[in-house]
This record gives C-alpha cells, structure tokens and sequence, in this order.
C-alpha cells in the first residue's frame, strides 16, 4: 500500500516525542507536554516541507522555503533569525534524507548565486499498483463486504488509499461477483472464525416452511454467497451428510463445538455446486410503507413503489421471511411491515428479540 508524502514524517515524529517523553518522565508535567508540542510543530513543518518540494519542478531556494513553509522564523532582518532559520533548515534536510526522502539540490540556470532544493516525484513516489484478475475480484468483493456497518470503518481507509495511489475499480467487469453481497448477518463472524479454525458449531436452524427451529451440529466447510445470500456448507454430524445451510435462518448466536483443528475438509468438494443444486425457493411478494431516512436498502430492492400520504409502500419481493424481517427491522421507525401477516409478526418479534437483549444489557 503506498504511504502518503507525511506517513514516514509523522512516524518519526511520534517516535522521536516517545523518546522525549520517556527522557523526561521524572520533570514535571509541563516539560513532558512542551516536547510533544514540539515533535508535533517539527512534524508538521517537515510534511509541509516535503509537500512544497514536491509541487514545483523548480529547484527553491533556502529564501524562497522560508517564505513559503510554516513553522519557519521569519526574516525580520536580524542576524539571530536568519541563524536560527539555518540551524532548523540544516535539522531538516538531514532527517529528510534520513528517512530516505530523495532531496535534490541543484541551481535552475547559469544566472543563479544559490543552491535550490526540490523532490523529483519520478524517485520519490512509488510505482503504479497493478492487480491480477483474481486479486482485482477480491478487491471487488471486499468493496461489496464494506457495505456492513462492522465492516466499512476499517476498509473505507483501505479504499481511499487505492483511490489515491490511482487503482481504479470497475466493479461491473469483475468475473465471478454479485450485484450485492449482504454482510449484516450476525452469524457470518462466528461462522467465518470456524471454518478458519476448522472447528465444529451448534446453532438453531429454521428451515424453509418452517416456523420451528431445529439445533443443528455442524463441521463447517466454508461459506459461499449465492444470489445475495450467505450459505455455510459442512457435514452436519446428526444426519451424518454433507448439508448447506443459509445463515439468515439461523435462529440466535452461533457457538463454538469441540477442540479447535479437529476436523479436515475434503480436498475436492465444489461449495458453489453443494449450494446451487438446493431445490428452487417459492417467491412471495410483502408490502412495506416507508418514510424519512435509512430506508435505502429498501428502496433498492423494490419492484414498485407507490406513493401515499403516509409514506411510500414498496412492492418487495422475496423467498426468505426472516431476512425480509431483518431488513425491515434495521430501519426502525422509518419502514413499517404492511403485508403478509408472516412478515409483520417476524418483525415484531425481531423488535422484540432486541428490545429484549438492550434492557438486559
């Protein structure tokens, strides 16, 4: 991942102030609080040194980077100002080149009397990413995963940092990936941290048709997503078969079985082929009245939408009730569940569940 023009700067920076900090831990408070400030004023004035070298192909003199860089004593005209100047500019350019910085000094023409600096972005900047089709479908499903709320803080810094090294992404190409991916399924976590440990899980499973749920005891293959759903494939201990299970039916947390590594998968089970030869799901069609805000998701998978006084309904298709439910119940006040009767009582008693896991937090 290529580092910004301040990254190494501020690094140095932090570890030259832990270094003060630790010097100074018998002084009193005030001390140790003027060395971080002045680490912090340093680092500033060194990534605003490096950001005006890097902007011009001209080499700028000492004056003119006096001039030009906060954090440098200005000329008054004074014999003590321009001393210190050139005691802090001689301090600078040597941790710059330090830090591996390519500082180059040359004169623009014949016709100059001093010495000018710059940094030739050509050395300094790193060579362009390039990714492998295989690398560019994991990127592209990865941008689909930061959709999570639990997801997205951690790699928006990621994305931003491929964007700015000039990757550009067009998800549409990427073989292999789904319009959408849904990361918002609470037993996605456990059951990724299973198939990695290779250990067993125990969770209730709501089977299609079902309003019951069953506990099931599964060895945990791997997890594949099939037209926007989350699948877990393993050998379900109980009926000794190799079984899929979608993790939207999963009825409350999953838990860990057994030692960890105590099982192997088998070398040449195809998990997309496990999935995909499950029978065919019956569509039904709910209404939902929404209004305001977070009722996008929503608004994204309607087929019609019809406009009312109290908001609009959507016409949702759908195959699994539960995660309806879920999507419906994340949005809180701003959708309400108007048809089936199935689907206004999976969200009340959803609203409930977590209502219920708050007040006994």
């Amino acid at each position: 991942m290529p580092e910004t023009p301040g990254e190494p700067l501020l690094a140095a920076s932090r570890r030259g102030a832990d270094a003060q900090s630790r010097r100074g831990a018998d002084t009193p408070r005030r001390s140790r609080a003027t060395f971080e400030d002045m680490a912090a004023r340093r680092a500033e004035r060194l990534v605003n040194l490096v950001l005006c070298l890097l902007s011009t192909r001209q080499y700028l003199t000492a004056e003119q980077i006096r001039t030009a860089v906060p954090g440098y004593e200005p000329n008054d005209g004074g014999a003590r100002a321009d001393e210190a100047f050139h005691r802090m500019f001689e301090r600078d350019k040597g941790e710059l080149r330090d830090l591996g910085v390519p500082l180059e000094t040359g004169r623009n023409s014949y016709f100059d009397t001093d010495d000018g600096y710059r940094i030739a972005r050509r050395t300094y900047e790193l060579p362009a990413i390039e990714f492998t089709p295989e690398e560019a479908t994991a990127v592209g499903l990865a941008i689909r995963l930061w959709q999570s709320a639990a997801l997205g803080q951690a790699a928006h810094g990621a994305l931003l940092k491929l964007r700015a090294a000039g990757v550009t992404l067009d998800e549409a190409a990427l073989p292999g990936t789904v319009p959408h991916v849904d990361a918002s399924d609470p037993a996605l976590p456990p059951v990724l941290d299973a198939v990695r440990a290779r250990q067993a899980v125990r969770f209730n499973y709501v089977k299609a048709g079902s309003r019951d749920s069953e506990a099931r005891r599964v060895q945990p293959w791997g997890v594949v997503s099939w037209r926007g759903r989350w699948y877990l494939v393993g050998h379900d201990l109980d009926r000794a078969d190799t079984r899929s299970f979608r993790l939207s039916r999963v009825d409350g947390a999953v838990r860990p079985l057994g030692e960890r590594e105590s099982f192997e998968r088998p070398a040449r089970v195809d998990l997309l082929a496990v999935v995909s030869s499950r029978g065919p799901e019956t569509v039904r069609t709910a209404r939902v009245r929404v209004r305001g805000q977070r009722i996008d998701h929503l608004r994204r998978m309607s087929a019609a939408s019809v406009p009312t006084d109290a908001g609009d309904e959507l016409t949702i298709e759908y195959s699994d009730i539960e995660w309806l439910a879920r999507q419906v119940a994340s949005a809180g006040a701003a959708a309400v569940a108007l048809d089936p009767p199935e689907l206004v009582d999976a969200v009340i008693a959803r609203l409930r569940r977590v209502s219920a896991s708050v007040g006994a937090a």
